[in-house]
């Protein structure tokens, strides 16, 4: 029986039961969710959007010039563009969320020095991206500006001279 099964059938309340829920999930061990493995992003328009990510260096196997959804190959967690209504439809067609505002969320790409940030976000500039903050030194020590990219998500170009990375490009938290 699932953990939602017993708390329907549970006669002790709901306390109880979301107790048992807990316990149901810790003993999972290593099939728990502690990694993410794709990140989609919602566009208006996935041809200029695709475009933009292939001029920064983003590959992908896609030929299609107007596709109804684009993975990228890119090392670590992997990027997805899709219609930004369809995405929306997809979490709830009756009522599809909205985006009005600052999300609170970013992207970052961590870079290896700081003429790599620099770089980058000349790239991104070429490439229509808007540079929203130059890169500069920050409070936390390292050296960092923000853009956004064709839909108005903020990505964060960045360097940490305390940064470490593995084999595979991706940064090592410790």
């Amino acid at each position: 029986m699932n953990s939602v099964a017993k708390i329907v059938k549970s006669k002790r309340g709901f306390l109880t039961s979301w107790r048992k829920i807990v316990i149901d999930l810790n003993e999972l061990g290593d099939d728990t969710m502690n990694r993410i493995n794709l990140i989609t992003l919602g566009v208006k328009d996935i041809r200029e959007s695709m475009q933009f990510y292939k001029k920064l260096g983003f590959e992908t196997s896609v030929q299609e010039e107007q596709p109804a959804i684009v993975f990228f190959n890119n090392g670590g967690t992997k990027l997805a563009l899709y219609s930004l209504e369809e995405l929306a439809k997809d979490i709830n067609e009756n009522t599809p969320p909205t985006r009005n505002g600052f999300s609170g969320i970013t992207l970052a790409y961590n870079a290896k020095s700081i003429e790599e940030v620099d770089e980058m976000m000349s790239r991104v500039e070429a490439s229509g991206g808007t540079i929203v903050k130059a890169p500069q030194r920050v409070f936390w020590g390292g050296y960092s500006g923000y853009f956004s990219d064709p839909d108005g998500y903020y990505w964060e170009v960045a360097f940490g001279d305390q940064w470490e990375f593995d084999e595979q490009d991706m940064l090592i938290i410790r």
